[in-house]
């Protein structure tokens, strides 16, 4: 059953059921993150785009579930296209978002004009989130006073600042004051096989995809490339060079540059 994700809408929008000049762009963000992770791309798009930011499930303001496969997350954001009368999204998403985009692209293809992805490839990886999924456990079970006192607690197993400083974004405080983790970190941990899983389809999406690398990044590799061109014959790929996994972040710019001119047909 499909979740009503949490949303944020920026630009120009139009009334459901009617025309606007360009189709909506909608956001979706990696794991442990939420809609805020791309709020600079959103801002820039939104200048002359509909965009819809969303919280996939077990992330940020969108509901719980126990299950979370790319197929049922890819439902979720076609549920949420239904209920908001849009007919045809462009899709950009970084990481588990862009697997989310994929899976959407090949099972509804005339729902998706356009996709971009960003530093991840539609293929199984080795697990590699063990240390950020040990320290927010250990978050999730400290009495904490402070943020301070948190990133204190996740110094032992997150060494990297801005990383530590991403996790933390999951810490609010619940009714009764006390600090809880947003995200539904059991869903998480039990389905992890399900969030490093690639993705697979007899048919492939034809529309323009553009693949965006991170220079410094070892996401997207070279024997990733018949399976790219398999499901996704009309892709290119963009590098930004000098940058990581986080590439929205550490050249945003740069980024929302290549998004705004593919989703405009510039780079055709």
């Amino acid at each position: 059953m499909a979740l009503a994700l949490y949303s944020r809408i920026s630009g120009p929008v139009a009334e459901p059921g009617t025309s606007q000049a360009k189709d909506p762009v909608v956001l979706l963000h990696g794991v442990f993150g939420s809609l805020e992770n791309l709020g600079v791309v959103e801002r820039k798009l939104a200048e002359t785009m509909a965009v819809h930011s969303l919280d996939l499930r077990n992330h940020g303001r969108s509901p719980h579930a126990d299950t979370m496969s790319y197929r049922e997350m890819a439902e979720d954001v076609l549920d949420y296209l239904d209920r908001q009368g849009i007919g045809k999204a462009a899709i950009v998403g970084h990481s588990m978002g862009g697997k989310v985009g994929m899976r959407l692209a090949l099972d509804a293809p005339e729902r998706v004009s356009r996709l971009i992805v960003a530093d991840i490839a539609p293929v199984d990886y080795e697990p590699h989130h063990e240390a950020i999924l040990e320290g927010l456990q250990a978050l999730d079970a400290a009495r904490l006073a402070s943020r301070a006192e948190a990133d204190k607690v996740l110094q032992d197993f997150v060494q990297e600042a801005g990383v530590r400083q991403f996790l933390l974004k999951n810490l609010v405080r619940d009714d009764q004051g006390a600090f809880v983790l947003r995200l539904n970190l059991k869903a998480i941990l039990e389905n992890y096989d399900d969030i490093v899983a690639g993705q697979e389809s007899d048919s492939a999406f034809n529309e323009p995809v553009l693949f965006i690398k991170g220079g410094s990044s070892n996401y997207i590799r070279e024997q990733h490339r018949d399976k790219v061109s398999r499901l996704f014959p009309n892709s290119t790929l963009r590098v930004i060079p000098g940058v990581g996994h986080w590439l929205h972040a550490e050249k945003p710019e740069l980024f929302t540059n290549l998004c705004e001119r593919f989703l405009t047909g510039e780079l055709d």
